[in-house]
């Protein structure tokens, strides 16, 4: 990247600065053409006014060499901002593979097969990047997360489990929703227009892709806690004292999720305050049980595997900006 500097003129009422002559020359532009000025808090970029962006094209050549695998060579060029795919064969793709690939469309938002024929697939990024909204892809995961939780703990209480039996398929859709905002977070750091379009910050990006990263994790701990209480033993008692455990549980995510987004760094403390105090609730639980002359493991690792859903919402928490 080269740099210029240019001192700013005064021509009657307006504030003009010239535009160094080596970037016009190179994107060929003349006076009549416009550009495309971004700004930010106390920066400007200017882009050469294209009539639209060019897709991002990629061809995955088949059959793929030794120990790599189609579905995961396809969420990769989709994680990386590809819109179009291109899986070309030399010989006849089998059944099986194609099947692997159409399934492998319903774990992409937007990604949809637009041709195929014996030896060829293509795929295409049918949403436009710039009508989505970071900020409501994480709420749409937390949403998701946050009802999975709730299920959980009343179940906690109740003597029919049967709802936990959806959650994985609930993870399945917290999956699609971050491979789409880790998508679009990436889209972001290469294209500043889209950065300007959602008002992000490089850091912003990065604390997004921080985020997301901790729910989808959060949603994996859920599904384990609820396999674990599928097929638990332990007594009504000891569940009702976890229950009592997981209210305080569900308002540190409430506040965790509201504080991000609204960069609301009182409401972050307040949500670091809450975890700080459950911890000392689980460390007096986990005395308790200690001084019994009989370890309950599973108790014990039912506690943690909550301790662990507390912890990452917390940390959603600590990525709220301090004002200075």
């Amino acid at each position: 990247m080269t740099k210029f500097i240019r001192r700013l003129q005064r021509i009657g009422s307006s504030i003009l600065v010239s535009l160094p002559k080596e970037w016009v020359e190179a994107n060929h532009l003349d006076k009549s053409n416009e550009v495309e000025l971004d700004t930010s808090e106390n920066t400007i970029s200017i882009t050469a006014n294209k009539a639209e962006r060019r897709s991002k094209e990629v061809v995955i050549s088949y059959p793929l060499p030794q120990d790599e695998n189609i579905v995961a060579n396809i969420t990769g060029a989709y994680l990386l901002g590809y819109d179009i795919i291109r899986i070309k064969a030399k010989t006849i793709i089998p059944g099986e593979d194609r099947e692997k690939i159409r399934n492998s469309m319903r774990r992409l938002v937007g990604m949809e097969i637009v041709e195929e024929d014996s030896s060829n697939v293509n795929v295409q990024f049918l949403l436009d990047a710039a009508t989505l909204n970071p900020q409501k892809i994480l709420k749409r995961i937390s949403s998701i997360a946050l009802g999975m939780f709730s299920d959980i703990s009343s179940s906690l209480i109740s003597d029919d489990r049967s709802n936990l039996q959806t959650l994985s398929h609930r993870d399945d859709e917290v999956d699609r929703q971050y491979f789409l905002l880790v998508r679009l977070i990436r889209s972001t750091i290469s294209d500043k227009r889209l950065a300007t379009a959602f008002n992000l910050e490089n850091i912003d990006v990065l604390d997004y892709r921080i985020a997301a990263n901790i729910l989808e994790t959060t949603s994996d701990t859920l599904v384990e806690i609820a396999n674990s209480l599928s097929n638990t033993t332990l007594s009504k008692n000891d569940l009702k004292k976890i229950y009592e455990l997981t209210k305080d549980i569900e308002s540190i995510h409430q506040k965790s999720i509201d504080a991000f987004i609204e960069q609301n760094r009182s409401l972050a403390i307040d949500a670091i305050s809450n975890h700080r105090k459950f911890q000392r609730k689980i460390s007096d639980i986990r005395s308790s049980i200690e001084q019994k002359n009989q370890l309950q493991i599973d108790l014990l690792d039912l506690i943690y595997m909550f301790e662990r859903v507390s912890r990452s919402w917390a940390d959603v928490a600590d990525l709220v900006k301090p004002v200075y």
